[in-house]
């Protein structure tokens, strides 16, 4: 997605963002020191927001402008935020967002425990909504990427991780967050059955999308750009589609290559695999892959009512394959 492409879509709701950016800073309040330098290290990181920013859009495009948009938004911010702080632990990943993660910074135990605390937080703050539907939505997505993220686990250093594996880790523990996101928009609109569900549909769509693109960056990005080593995948063992893609059809050589990259995560060999999953066309069949989910979203959002804010998600999900960072 290029940054002129996503401004001018967060510029619709970019006093909705200030607001969400208040309530995340007043409930990032604690008694304990540790837990708010820590987070607000992480998300004063920035990033793209896209989670929060989908439940904005889906609100305001469903004719929702109430505050609990903006608790609920802060809401899927915490929970983005504590999967990172988790995340980055078993990684054991050094830099994100161009400098170091919170584990290098503060240590593993102060980062999973901060994440802990944003996870609680954040359920502290569903429930001042006062739906059972909204928890019911919120709690079904944290399970689910608690999942994606034991799949992935069980799945590091599986040279043998097919297409249908790979998807499901990433429907799990990416596009979930970004489906609860836009379906919540919904519920907060009272929309009725069909549209919620296209409102879910575009989301995970999108999601999914979206970390098929990532997937494509750690292979085909700049580094300086995305604020993240290249071939980060690689030395955590994980085989992503361009890897699974480059090992259809490369040589048997060249599939061994890349298995032993994978099974060992040495990255010794990372010009040369770089340099073959190019050279096999992998990079265009996960393009390939995400401008299908792109579709997906695509198709879902023309089913809501025809608005600037809804012309906003057709312009996220059409503008998403141009993504650099």
């Amino acid at each position: 997605m290029t940054s002129s492409t996503s401004n001018s879509v967060l510029s619709l709701i970019a006093d909705d963002m200030l607001e969400v950016d208040a309530v995340i800073a007043r409930r990032l309040a604690s008694g304990v020191p540790l837990v708010g330098e820590v987070s607000r290290y992480i998300i004063s990181a920035g990033g793209k927001r896209l989670r929060p920013a989908l439940l904005l859009l889906i609100s305001r495009t469903l004719g929702y402008d109430g505050p609990q948009r903006f608790n609920l938004a802060a809401v899927v911010e915490f929970i983005h935020t504590a999967t990172l702080l988790h995340d980055d632990v078993v990684d054991e990943s050094t830099l994100r967002r161009g400098r170091a993660t919170a584990n290098e910074s503060f240590g593993n135990p102060a980062s999973v425990l901060v994440g802990d605390f944003l996870y609680s937080r954040a359920f502290q703050m569903m429930v001042g909504a006062g739906q059972m539907r909204i928890m019911e939505i919120l709690a079904d997505a944290t399970n689910v990427i608690a999942e994606g993220e034991v799949l992935q686990l069980m799945n590091m250093h599986d040279a043998g991780l097919d297409e249908i594996g790979y998807l499901r880790v990433i429907r799990s523990k990416t596009a979930k967050l970004f489906e609860a996101s836009a379906r919540l928009g919904a519920v907060l609109a009272q929309a009725e059955p069909a549209l919620e569900d296209a409102c879910a549909d575009y989301g995970r769509a999108l999601g999914t999308a979206f970390q098929v693109i990532d997937d494509v960056l750690d292979y085909d990005g700049d580094a300086v750009v995305m604020g993240k080593n290249l071939g980060d995948d690689l030395r955590e063992g994980k085989a992503t589609l361009p890897l699974i893609a480059a090992m259809k059809r490369g040589t048997g050589e060249q599939r061994d290559v890349i298995r032993k990259a994978i099974e060992s995560g040495g990255v010794a060999e990372l010009d040369r695999i770089v340099a073959i999953v190019k050279e096999t066309g992998a990079l265009e069949v996960t393009r390939v892959a995400a401008a299908a989910e792109a579709t997906l979203a695509i198709e879902a959002a023309r089913k809501l009512p025809d608005n600037v804010f809804s012309r906003g998600l057709l312009q996220l999900a059409a503008q998403l394959l141009q993504r650099r960072n």
